[in-house]
């Protein structure tokens, strides 16, 4: 991992959290869906821990899903039916991680503004949020699919950071996948990454820091 998250000079004025695997135990949930909905056109989908959609958008999920099963739908019409299968899910079932709502709550008491970059939809972003009880504490939220690149680019990051008008190298981007650490260092943001149970094999070298879970956050020397 990389030294130095905090140097003299250079202040933090944001923090940018994505959402699955950060503050929601939401991975479980996504990859339930898409596996009940795959089963019934008899694809057995189970990565077992090294599942190559992580930290990409659905739609790019089911694009690398059709691209090695034959199915009788294309990746936007299967994101439609995995997106109306999930999201009662995620409002039934979703829950935080450990250090949510605390976390962010106390960052924001600390002064500093709140964004959410996630891969996940819309309505997806919403609906988890909401259920957390979290929402009203982030001032921008941007999903992947607002921009034209998906996660390891950087595009999602530095839309959030113009949205909050800060510059990125004033922002610290919380992440717990190797694609998302990726994104962030190419938007030239700091990065903490704090790996949940599906990404704890990822490569994380790219991180300015590794956490082991989110209530580190606070004692870590970032903002000091």
């Amino acid at each position: 991992m990389a030294a130095g998250l905090s140097r003299p000079g250079d202040a933090i004025d944001a923090v940018i959290f994505d959402m699955d695997g950060v503050l929601a135990d939401s991975e479980p949930l996504h990859q339930h869906a898409i596996r009940v909905l795959l089963a019934e056109y008899g694809v057995d989908w189970a990565p077992d821990g090294r599942d190559p959609t992580v930290g990409l958008t659905s739609l790019e999920s089911f694009a690398v899903i059709c691209a090695r099963h034959a199915l009788p739908h294309d990746p936007r019409r299967l994101d439609e039916l995995y997106t109306a299968r999930v999201l009662p899910l995620l409002r039934e079932r979703v829950t935080p991680l450990p250090g949510v709502p605390d976390v962010p709550r106390a960052l924001v008491a600390r002064g500093l503004r709140l964004g959410l970059a996630s891969s996940s939809g819309p309505d997806v972003i919403e609906t988890t949020l909401a259920t957390l009880g979290v929402r009203p504490l982030f001032e921008v939220v941007v999903s992947g699919v607002e921009v034209a690149r998906g996660k390891p680019a950087p595009d999602v990051f530095l839309e959030a950071a113009k949205r909050l008008g800060v510059p990125p190298d004033a922002c610290v981007v919380v992440e717990d996948s190797e694609r998302g650490v990726r994104a962030a260092r190419a938007a030239g943001m700091r990065c903490v990454a704090v790996p949940c149970a599906e990404t704890r094999h990822h490569d994380f070298t790219d991180a300015t820091l590794v956490l082991p879970d989110l209530l580190a956050l606070l004692t870590c020397g970032v903002f000091a």
